[in-house]
């Protein structure tokens, strides 16, 4: 298996439903639970791709564009982007769908940065290493 190979097998989307209990103020998807969800979707993309414990070091700018009204379904999309050394980078996007039309938008864009640790030591780990004794062909 390539590395692109297996950054596509690693994708990963998760569906939800914004109901009440998720929104702020304005009716719409509370800040907080949108970066929840784009984290443990990231998480289980990183995951995936290097089979390894993966912990979030850093997340890049996020960018809200579009409110995310309650009574809709969002699609997070998470793809792994760069594999460095010891850490992979997530692109993140949360789509908005009407539960009862036919359109989906963007609304929001990030991504988190995650590194591989030795589950005993908590140290980082080379993910390149784990990955080649795994058979991927460069």
């Amino acid at each position: 298996m390539t590395l692109e190979e297996r950054k596509s097998l690693s994708e990963t989307k998760i569906f939800k439903p914004v109901f009440a209990t998720d929104t702020n103020h304005y009716n719409t998807l509370h800040g907080g639970v949108a970066m929840k969800l784009m984290d443990d979707t990231a998480f289980i993309a990183a995951t995936r791709f290097t089979r390894l414990p993966v912990v979030t070091v850093s997340s890049d700018r996020i960018n809200f564009t579009k409110p995310i009204p309650e009574g809709t379904i969002v699609e997070v999309v998470a793809k792994v982007t760069d594999v460095g050394r010891t850490s992979v980078k997530v692109s993140v996007d949360i789509f908005i769908e009407q539960m009862y039309e036919e359109s989906r938008d963007l609304a929001i864009h990030g991504v988190l940065t995650f590194v591989a640790i030795d589950a005993a030591t908590k140290k980082p780990v080379s993910i390149t290493e784990h990955l080649q004794k795994l058979g991927l062909q460069q």
